[in-house]
């Protein structure tokens, strides 16, 4: 018989790997959608735009809220606002339909911030690196099928895939009704809620940047986002332009990448984890991308490609999934969710930022350009990781870093 924490894992595990299904179902259709209702190629970049701006607003708050609350209210409300926003987007007749409903998914998101403050909460500390790197694992599942889903879908009309993108989400909503429990007892909740520190209000959220170990943490996960969002936003414009790749073997290196970051963070984590400190993965990572991330700029041939993404990709998988796990032990069991819609918000800076940085940059300086601004990104992370206060040294044994640090 299973213990409930793994049923619960297990249901969180669908609930990420719908929800990036849905998500991706609708990605990369969505500029042809908008462009059949008169949206310009301004217009169809305002798109993302309008959602990472709801998504920088909302995911500290709906985190915050779920500290206060629990995980499973504000889950039901970032899942009730996926379902809305995709339904306006199914059956919009306009483009300021297709605008809202990408805003209101972006304000009543944070879906993926709150699942893995709900593995937290279930989680022992030393497990939580490879069930976060599961987590990781479907999420980059989903990417990788819902792409060719939606252009499938998409045959019968362009609308269709937003419209099985609600249904999925609809199935989570009703998953988390069903079987979902919530993860905070009823006491702790209390207890926080009575907590003026875990009041929700924009001081509190800024003193996490302040704290030892979580700021530098957070600034880590912060230039990783930029160093690697740079390299992914852009990759597609490197392989047309440079490589002078076609639409479907771009599409292929890809899905391999995605493979790759797929195997390592679902069957990788784990046994590495049990071998290793974390803070040994992480800096390793953190050289490994420096290094590859450059190369990659001055790769010209499709075969060296292929080689150099293997690092990047790996790489890239464990220092994502040891980030959030060295920052859910970093801080005090009240602050798990705020402070992951906080990393999650400093993610969305950086994917909404990247496209058009990563565009001047290839057009007027070139491909060894990008790989080498990815590379001052990472070279950054590394001189944020060997500071004194990064706490990197400290999380081994599980108590709150900054508890450590007023001892």
């Amino acid at each position: 018989m299973k213990k409930p924490e793994n049923k619960q894992f297990i249901l969180i595990f669908a609930f990420v790997f719908l929800d990036l299904l849905g998500y991706s179902l609708i990605l990369p259709l969505l500029p042809y959608y908008a462009s059949d209702f008169g949206a310009t190629l301004t217009l169809v970049g305002l798109l993302g735009t309008v959602n990472g701006l709801g998504q920088l607003i909302a995911a500290p708050v709906i985190g915050r809220l779920s500290d206060r609350y629990g995980r499973r209210p504000l889950l039901i409300l970032a899942v009730s606002g996926t379902i809305l926003g995709f339904l306006l987007l199914g059956f919009a007749r306009s483009l300021w339909m297709i605008f809202l409903s990408r805003a209101v998914d972006g304000l009543l998101g944070g879906n993926t911030a709150l699942a893995r403050a709900y593995i937290t909460d279930i989680t022992a500390p030393k497990d939580r690196a490879k069930r976060l790197g599961l987590i990781g694992a479907a999420f980059g599942l989903g990417f990788i099928i819902g792409p060719v889903m939606g252009g499938v879908l998409s045959l019968a009309g362009l609308n269709v895939p937003a419209l099985v993108a609600a249904g999925l989400s609809i199935i989570n909503l009703i998953a988390i009704l069903i079987w979902l429990p919530e993860s905070l007892p009823p006491e702790e909740r209390k207890q926080m809620r009575n907590n003026p520190h875990t009041a929700f209000n924009l001081s509190n959220l800024i003193d996490e940047l302040r704290r030892p170990c979580v700021g530098p943490l957070l600034l880590i996960s912060l230039f990783y986002s930029f160093a690697f969002t740079l390299f992914q936003s852009n990759f597609s414009l490197y392989a047309k332009d440079v490589l002078q790749l076609s639409v479907q073997s771009t599409g292929f290196i890809l899905t391999y990448v995605g493979l790759l970051s797929v195997i390592v963070q679902g069957f990788a984590i784990g046994k590495l984890t049990n071998k290793f400190k974390e803070r040994i993965l992480i800096i390793t990572s953190i050289v490994l991308l420096t290094i590859t991330l450059f190369i990659w700029g001055f790769t010209r041939q499709v075969w060296l490609l292929l080689i150099i993404l293997a690092p990047i990709a790996l790489s890239a998988g464990i220092l994502n999934t040891l980030i959030t796990s060295q920052i859910t032990k970093a801080v005090y069991k009240e602050d798990v969710g705020g402070t992951l819609g906080l990393a999650n918000s400093m993610q969305t800076v950086a994917q909404m930022a990247t496209p058009g940085i990563g565009g001047l940059i290839l057009s007027s300086l070139g491909p060894w350009a990008l790989g080498a601004a990815s590379s001052i990104f990472m070279a950054a992370a590394f001189i944020s990781a060997l500071g004194k206060k990064t706490g990197l040294s400290d999380l081994d044994d599980q108590q709150p870093c900054y508890q450590q640090t007023s001892n």
